[in-house]
């Protein structure tokens, strides 16, 4: 059976909010079978609980963020994508504040809080989301599709005219039953341009940005003196957002995504689209590991790799 997940133990961080620039405390908590993965904002009273779903996605200018009853918990697509990439099905996310801490900007902090305290295999299967045929959203030369595979592979490009950038690789395709995502995407930090900081802090965004947790770029080099972590940290940074943006549906997929110039915006209308359509999904299982295709037993034997199961 391809068991589903949650943590062993309750691990914690503390850190700043990306945008809101204020000081966020996060506690990680072991969840029951079926619960899926659950933020509440602990510093309402009452508590506010907001479980995953992408008809609650909203503030995807910036992030991707989940609303409920007017209130919000912003910037959770790098947890969600430590998630999804470490095959954590169900958990308590519990926040003091309105956004996830944006830590060093990429998933790697809490890939790191995660193989901490380490997994626990619970006694029910896991539930995929298994796309049965092809959908995709656009908007003008943006575009987002899903199709058939017995995995979960991305691929994306963007464009961007700026010179740091066109001198990397553009196009990355990541196959999670061939890749590891603790090593190929989960250090992949966010990115921005110093003169748009300005234009961003006029409207309350970014005020928590640094070199600290970003790449930052001027009109010609990127700043941070310790230069990339990958060639391509640029679109293997799209990668990984797109991971945790889709695992907002509740369930791993098996998927294949491919994306040109798209944003959290898109990645929610596509799942939007593909669950608005009975005939182009399903909800599997898989009993036996036996059963499984083979990609779907590599990808999660080399997630359980990540926490030395």
């Amino acid at each position: 059976m391809i068991r589903q997940r949650t943590l062993k133990s309750i691990v914690s961080a503390t850190g700043v909010g990306l945008h809101g620039g204020r000081k966020v405390s996060l506690v990680l908590r072991p969840a029951a079978v079926d619960s899926g993965i659950v933020f509440h904002r602990v510093d309402l009273e009452p508590m506010v609980d907001l479980p995953v779903d992408p008809y609650a996605v909203c503030d995807t200018t910036m992030c991707s963020g989940l609303q409920k009853d007017g209130c919000k918990v912003g910037t959770v697509e790098h947890l969600m994508s430590a998630l999804a990439g470490l095959g954590i099905d169900n958990l308590h996310v519990d926040i003091d504040a309105p956004e996830i801490p944006i830590l060093d900007g990429s998933a790697g902090p809490f890939v790191f809080l995660l193989q901490s305290v380490g997994i626990e295999e619970q006694p029910a299967a896991k539930k995929f989301l298994r796309v049965k045929k092809r959908v995709e959203y656009r908007e003008g030369d943006k575009w987002v599709a899903l199709a058939p595979y017995d995995g979960f592979r991305l691929q994306f490009s963007i464009v961007f005219n700026h010179p740091a950038i066109e001198s990397t690789s553009t196009l990355a395709t990541v196959d999670l039953a061939e890749q590891s995502y603790v090593r190929d995407v989960a250090r992949a930090r966010t990115f921005g341009f110093m003169q748009d900081v300005e234009y961003m802090r006029g409207k309350g965004l970014a005020l928590g940005g640094s070199l600290e947790n970003a790449i930052v770029m001027d009109e010609y080099r990127v700043l941070n003196t310790e230069g990339l972590r990958y060639p391509d940290e640029f679109v293997r940074h799209k990668v990984l957002d797109a991971v945790g943006d889709l695992y907002l549906c509740g369930h791993p997929l098996l998927a294949s995504y491919s994306a040109h110039k798209a944003g959290h915006a898109l990645n929610n209308q596509l799942l939007r689209t593909l669950l608005a359509d009975a005939e182009a999904w399903e909800l599997v299982s898989f009993d036996e590991t036996a059963a499984a295709p083979a990609a779907v037993s590599r990808q999660f034997a080399l997630s359980a790799l990540a926490f030395g199961g």
